[in-house]
C-alpha cells in the first residue's frame, strides 16, 4: 500500500475524517455499534484496505477513553471466555486479507452483521433478558461465545467492523447498558491493541498512517464526551435499539458500497 496517497486529501475529506473520528468517541462511551458509520466514511475517503489501517489508531484512542469512563463495569468471566475464540478469529481474517479483494471483504462483513442483527431480534423475541449475564456460563453459552467470537475477531481484522458482531452477542447475553459499555471498553481495547502487529505486518500502518491518526485523534475527544453526556439520558429499550440499527444501517452500507 502507498500511503503517501493519504497525503493527497482535500479539506472536505479530512473533515469528513474529522467528523468520522468524532463518532467514533460517541460510539465507545454510548452507542457501540455506530462507528459502523465511521467505518463507512473512512473506506469512501481513503482507499478501502489503507482505511482500515487508518482507523484502527482512531479506535483504540476511543477504546483507552471508554475504558476510563466504564472500567467498574467490566464483566471479566465473559471476556475471558471470548479471547480464545476471537483469536483464532484475527488469524482467519488476516489469512483472509492477504488474497480477498475490497468487493469480497465489503460484501462478507455486511451480510455478517445484518445476520447477527436479524438473529439478535429473533431471540429477543423468543425469549425474556435476564438482569446478568449468567447463561455465558452454560452450554449453549458457551458454544455462542465462541461462534460470536470467532466471527467478531474475524470482522474486527478485516474491515475493524467487529464492534456491531460483539454488541449483538452482548446484548443476547443479557447485559444490562453499564455492564455492555464496560465490557466491550475492555473488550477492545485488549483486541484491537493485539491487531496492531498484524496490520503493521500487512502494511496497513506506516508512519504517514499515523501521522494523519495524530491529526485526527483530538476529534475522538469530544465524541467521547457527548457519548458520556447521552448515555446517561438514554433508557434502557432505546439504548437496544439504537445498537441494532446502527449495525444494520452498517451492514446495509457494506453491502451497497
Amino acid at each position: 500500500m502507498n500511503t503517501m496517497t493519504l497525503w493527497h486529501i482535500s479539506i472536505w475529506e479530512f473533515a469528513a475524517l474529522a467528523a468520522a473520528a468524532l463518532l467514533v468517541g460517541f460510539s465507545k462511551t454510548a452507542v457501540s455499534g455506530a462507528n459502523t458509520v465511521s467505518l463507512a466514511i473512512f473506506a469512501a475517503v481513503l482507499p478501502a484496505r489503507a482505511s482500515t489501517g487508518v482507523l484502527l489508531p482512531i479506535l483504540i484512542v476511543g477504546d483507552v477513553l471508554a475504558v476510563l469512563t466504564y472500567r467498574r463495569h467490566a464483566h471479566w468471566p465473559t471476556l475471558w471466555r471470548l479471547f480464545p475464540a476471537v483469536a483464532a478469529g484475527v488469524v482467519l481474517g488476516t489469512l483472509f486479507l492477504v488474497w480477498a479483494d475490497d468487493g469480497v471483504v465489503r460484501t462478507s462483513i455486511g451480510a455478517i452483521l445484518l445476520l447477527m442483527a436479524a438473529v439478535t431480534m429473533w431471540r429477543r423475541r423468543a425469549a425474556a433478558q435476564d438482569d446478568e449475564p449468567d447463561s455465558v456460563a452454560s452450554r449453549s453459552g458457551r458454544i455462542k461465545a465462541r461462534s460470536y467470537g470467532v466471527l467478531g475477531g474475524f470482522t474486527t481484522m478485516v474491515a475493524n467492523a467487529g464492534g456491531p458482531v460483539m454488541s449483538m452477542y452482548l446484548l443476547s447475553a443479557g447485559f444490562r447498558k453499564l455492564g455492555f459499555l464496560g465490557t466491550s471498553a475492555f473488550f477492545f481495547l485488549i483486541v484491537n491493541v493485539s491487531k496492531v502487529p498484524f496490520s503493521v505486518g500487512l502494511g496497513l500502518i506506516d508512519g504517514h498512517s499515523l501521522l494523519l491518526d495524530a491529526a485526527l485523534a483530538a476529534f475522538v475527544v469530544p465524541g467521547a464526551f457527548i457519548g458520556k453526556w447521552a448515555v446517561n439520558r438514554i433508557n434502557q429499550l432505546l439504548f437496544e435499539r439504537l445498537v441494532i440499527a446502527a449495525t444494520v444501517v452498517g451492514g446495509v452500507q457494506l453491502l451497497l458500497r
